[in-house]
C-alpha cells in the first residue's frame, strides 16, 4: 500500500519554531546552503505536538547517554524546497550514469523526453525522497511539519558515526544495513542507529524504512506503518 493513499484528518496544530538549547542544529542548514527556495522562511519548525514529542526523545537520549544530543539536519520543508531537492537528486543520479540533464526543466520534462531514463532514476530517487506533490491529499512528509531528519551528537559535541551521511541514496542508508556485521566498528554503528531509533520510538516516532535518519509522527507514512486509519497532519499551514 502506498502511504499517500492514507486519508488525512487534519488536526490543525500550528507549525512552531524549534527552540535552541535542547537540540544541536546542522549549521548552515544544508538545503538553504544549496540555494533551496525557502523564501526567507525558517526550516527549523515542526508541528506543536511533534516538537513536544521530539523534546521527549531528547530527554530519553539524555537518560541513556548523558551529555548526548539530537542533532537536527532538517525539519519542515516547503513543497517548493522538496521539488528543488528532488530535481537536484535526479541530476546527481544522472551524473552517476555518466549523463547530464542540462536543458531539461525537471522530472516531468525528463519523463516526456526520455521515459526509460526517467524511470531508471526515479526508482532510486523515490526510494528515499517523497514526491513533491501540491495535492493536499498527498503532501511530502516533511511538508507536513511532522517529519524530522536527525542524527546523534556525543557529549564532546562531535557528530556520531552512523555509517553513511544523511541523504545518501544507497543501501548503506537502510536502517539495518550493518546489523549482524562481523566487524566490531560496524556493529557499533548499528548500535548507534538503534539508540537513535529507540529514543525516537519511545516518544512515538516512526522510522522511515529506507533511511536511518528520518522519523515522523502522525503523517501518512507513520500512520501506514503504525496501522492507523488516518493521518492527523497534512501539509502544514504556514502563517
Amino acid at each position: 500500500m502506498d502511504y499517500r493513499s492514507v486519508p488525512i484528518v487534519e488536526c490543525g496544530e500550528p507549525l512552531v519554531p524549534i527552540p535552541p538549547g535542547r537540540f544541536a542544529f546542522w549549521e548552515p542548514h544544508p538545503y538553504a546552503a544549496f540555494g533551496a527556495p525557502y523564501q526567507g522562511a525558517s526550516p527549523w519548525r515542526l508541528r506543536q505536538g511533534v516538537l513536544a514529542a521530539l523534546a521527549g526523545a531528547a530527554r530519553a537520549l539524555e537518560a541513556r547517554a548523558p551529555g548526548w544530543k539530537l542533532r537536527l539536519f532538517d525539519a519542515w520543508r516547503p513543497v517548493e524546497v522538496q521539488a528543488f531537492m528532488v530535481w537536484r537528486e535526479f541530476r546527481r543520479q544522472a551524473a552517476r550514469h555518466g549523463r547530464t540533464l542540462d536543458g531539461i526543466a525537471g522530472p516531468e520534462d525528463l519523463a516526456g523526453r526520455d521515459p526509460e531514463f526517467h524511470a531508471l532514476l526515479a526508482a532510486t530517487v523515490f526510494t528515499f525522497w517523497g514526491m513533491p506533490s501540491l495535492d493536499p491529499k498527498t503532501p511530502p512528509p516533511h511538508s507536513t511539519g511532522a517529519a524530522v531528519d536527525l542524527t546523534l551528537e556525543d557529549a564532546d559535541g562531535r557528530e556520531a558515526d552512523m555509517g553513511c551521511p544523511i541523504d545518501e541514496t544507497t543501501e548503506r542508508a537502510f536502517p539495518d544495513h550493518y546489523a549482524g556485521a562481523a566487524d566490531a566498528g560496524l556493529r557499533a554503528i548499528h548500535s548507534r542507529r538503534e539508540l537513535l531509533h529507540a529514543v525516537m520510538a519511545s516518544a512515538g516516532f516512526t522510522r522511515h524504512r529506507h533511511e536511518w535518519w528520518h522519523f515522523s509522527l502522525g503523517d501518512q507514512m507513520a500512520a501506514l506503518a503504525d496501522g492507523q486509519p488516518f493521518a492527523v497532519y497534512g501539509r502544514a499551514p504556514v502563517r
